[in-house]
């Protein structure tokens, strides 16, 4: 499931990470061969889902597979600053769900096809307030402050 998030957050000495399905005769469902193998490639997904592997958090981080490992002491203090960092007034909340959406929308379609539909919402995004707002801020050489709109 933690391979259909966006952002894999870990807690320091929290569990481990992995798609040891084989070893009760199955392969990974909800999507977890397409996703794994997207994020390490086809080989090592191939090596980890064959062997049963889990991995330690860090092992998981250095494969790309979790993102940030917080301390468990601090963990839920440590995500939520974290999450703050995409949210308004720091960023624009709907070019980052733009951004989500050209990303996972574009893997699925040719380059063309991808820049095409990146071009559709970049042409959105500049319709919007946070957008005007940013390209002030930029020019005033100030940091934007982003409502959300």
């Amino acid at each position: 499931m933690a391979l259909a998030c966006d952002v894999r957050l870990a807690k320091r000495d929290g569990g481990r990470i992995g798609l040891p399905e084989v070893n009760l005769g199955v392969l990974p469902g909800l999507g977890g061969t397409q996703r794994v193998a997207k994020i390490v490639g086809n080989s090592r997904a191939i090596e980890m889902m064959a062997r049963g592997e889990t991995l330690s958090f860090e092992a998981g981080k250095e494969l790309g597979l979790v993102n940030e490992i917080f301390p468990a002491d601090t963990f839920w203090e440590q995500v939520t600053l974290y999450a703050r960092q995409f949210c308004p007034p720091h960023k624009a909340a709907r070019a980052v769900g733009l951004i989500k959406r050209a990303v996972h929308s574009g893997a699925e379609l040719p380059l063309g096809s991808g820049q095409a539909l990146e071009r559709e919402l970049q042409q959105q995004l500049f319709q919007s307030e946070d957008a005007r707002e940013g390209i002030v801020a930029f020019n005033e050489k100030r940091m934007a402050l982003f409502a959300g709109r």
